[in-house]
């Protein structure tokens, strides 16, 4: 970045220590297009150079300070006068004073907390990024650099299925069930859908990953939903006592993990929707709640004798003799 001003200008750039060997990570920008950024967990030390090239080798730079800042911040779309921080670091590098040459600062955070994962959503934005700053009497010259963080969980202890009868009295019967109520990024939702009863022609049935985005608080609450994926089990009508396997890979799609009440800010949920369209193209719906998780490099031993032992619980699930009435879904499919 330049600044043209009387006298003297600078470029100021920011460049990481580790930045040969550091990974990198696709995200999504506001205006949705993917670029890739250095990647950073929590508790990682962040640590460079802030580099100061001065265009005008025969002329000073003066300056009332040079500060470098490591940010973390929530940006609500409809109220972006007000970036809300919850991460703010500061190191000085220098004093007021003058720039005769080209040189460069180095600046180390060490151990950073980074709670919250990085986020580019449909009405809120949670970013990191590097800013550096030398403050002059008329006008600053501002460098900044987006960083990404991912957080990363270990396998949940108690993952039990998802078990449901839910139905319409006299016409529709049906049971489901999903192997997990969580699932990693990568992991692959299986399950099966069994027919009791069927007196409604059914001609197409289909499972939506629905995200749920909300943001902001009490009257000013916002809610986005985005189909993520859909995924068609069946297309024709089914009959009584047949049974549908559901087998749903989650690597293909552009998910997050669920993120609860980051910062009292915004939420990010996702739902299994299950939609059954009759010939009459009436929509009927039943959806579920589902828990998305970042699986980490290290993963527990004997995780899979827990995950047996959860296969086999079904905590928190509607009793199987309890029926539920689906409703139908407006037309847009995606708006519950």
């Amino acid at each position: 970045m330049s600044f043209f001003g009387f006298g003297q200008s600078v470029d100021v750039d920011i460049l990481l220590n580790d930045a040969d060997s550091r990974r990198r990570a696709e995200h999504k920008t506001e205006d949705g297009k993917k670029d890739k950024y250095f990647l950073f967990y929590d508790g990682e030390t962040v640590a460079g150079k802030v580099s100061l090239a001065l265009k005008n080798p025969n002329k000073r730079l003066e300056h009332q300070g040079i500060k470098v800042e490591f940010i973390g911040q929530i940006e609500l779309y409809y109220d972006r006068g007000n970036h809300h921080e919850f991460v703010s670091l500061v190191k000085d590098l220098a004093r007021p004073g003058e720039v005769t040459q080209s040189q460069a600062f180095d600046f180390e955070f060490t151990h950073v907390e980074k709670p919250y994962e990085s986020y580019t959503g449909q009405n809120v934005k949670l970013r990191y990024f590097l800013r550096a700053t030398i403050s002059r009497r008329l006008n600053d010259v501002v460098k900044e650099m987006d960083i990404v963080v991912h957080t990363l969980s270990t396998y949940p202890e108690l993952n039990s299925s998802i078990k449901m009868e839910v139905g319409i009295e006299d016409c529709l019967h049906i049971e489901f069930e999903y192997n997990k109520s969580k699932y990693h990024l990568k992991d692959v939702i299986v399950g099966k859908i069994y027919f009791l009863l069927v007196r409604i022609k059914i001609k197409h049935m289909e499972i939506d990953i629905i995200k749920r985005e909300t943001t902001g608080t009490g009257p000013n609450v916002y809610h986005e939903n985005d189909t993520i994926a859909k995924y068609e089990i069946m297309d024709g009508a089914p009959v009584r006592g047949e049974s549908i396997p559901i087998r749903l890979f989650l690597a293909g799609y552009e998910l997050t993990p669920t993120m609860r009440d980051i910062n009292k800010k915004f939420s990010v949920r996702y739902y299994l929707n299950l939609v059954l369209i009759d010939d009459e193209e009436r929509r009927y719906f039943k959806q579920q709640e589902v828990v998305l998780w970042r699986k980490g490099d290290i993963v527990r031993k004997s995780m899979s004798h827990q995950a047996a032992i959860a296969s086999q619980r079904f905590e928190g699930t509607t009793p199987l003799g309890e029926a539920r009435t689906p409703g139908p879904l407006s037309d847009g499919g995606s708006r519950q």
